[in-house]
């Protein structure tokens, strides 16, 4: 398994590609910018990573199978290209996962994408709509979706072999902001304490911004739970 971490404007969002080393099979875990398409071709090819203060490294023969979204909002969806951008042959277009609860905020995003002085884009089509308890194939990957309501209402956080991609759910020390429309503080600090909790404490946390944390850190030092 290999996890590579792109951070694109206009918030400095983590993007997450997940490659099934044997089958080449890629998942690319929110999708913040246009410009991460430069660095993640969504067909067979070379996935290049370069990132600052790290060396120049390629992937090969990577097919990009999926965009997993952990919620809907702007800053989340921002970079997802327009069904008419990619070949004809459905199965060169990645299939976008969603919560169902959350599609209002996609249906919206032109609402928020000029007030970061962003052109508008294409309402994106979600492919399919997860549910707590779904489990993703991605090669020989097995990834669990886990619903955490609390930070929007169709907020998901995806979990796989000792690692979880959190979204703005839970950061390192930190939880996701609850004042937006469908945020309830209550609500979020159930998702994480009567779920995420119950992950072993060596669990990974991979957020949708900051740095990296782990489940057994925040049991002792996160002071919103």
């Amino acid at each position: 398994m290999i996890i590579k971490t792109f951070i694109e404007p206009p918030i400095d969002n983590n993007n997450y590609v997940l490659i099934d080393e044997e089958t080449k099979e890629g998942a690319l875990i929110d999708c913040s910018s246009p410009a991460i398409w430069n660095k993640v071709p969504y067909t067979r090819g070379k996935v290049s990573v370069s990132t600052v203060g790290e060396n120049r490294e390629e992937i090969e023969n990577v097919t990009l199978k999926y965009i997993l979204l952990t919620h809907g909002h702007f800053d989340h969806i921002a970079g997802i290209k327009s069904k008419n951008s990619y070949l004809p042959d459905s199965t060169e277009r990645p299939q976008i996962y969603m919560h169902k609860d959350d599609l209002n905020w996609v249906q919206e995003v032109n609402t928020f994408m000029p007030m970061m002085g962003m052109p508008e884009m294409d309402i994106p089509q979600i492919d399919v709509f997860v549910e707590d308890r779904d489990v993703i194939k991605l090669g020989n990957i097995e990834i669990r979706v886990i619903h955490t309501p609390g930070h929007t209402q169709g907020g998901v956080c995806y979990y796989t072999n000792g690692v979880l991609f959190s979204g703005d759910t839970i950061f390192r020390e930190a939880v996701g902001r609850c004042d937006l429309q469908g945020g309830n503080f209550e609500q979020i600090v159930d998702s994480i304490e009567n779920k995420l909790y119950k992950l072993p404490d060596d669990t990974i946390i991979y957020p949708g911004h900051g740095k990296q944390t782990t489940i057994g850190w925040e049991k002792e030092h996160n002071l919103f739970l």
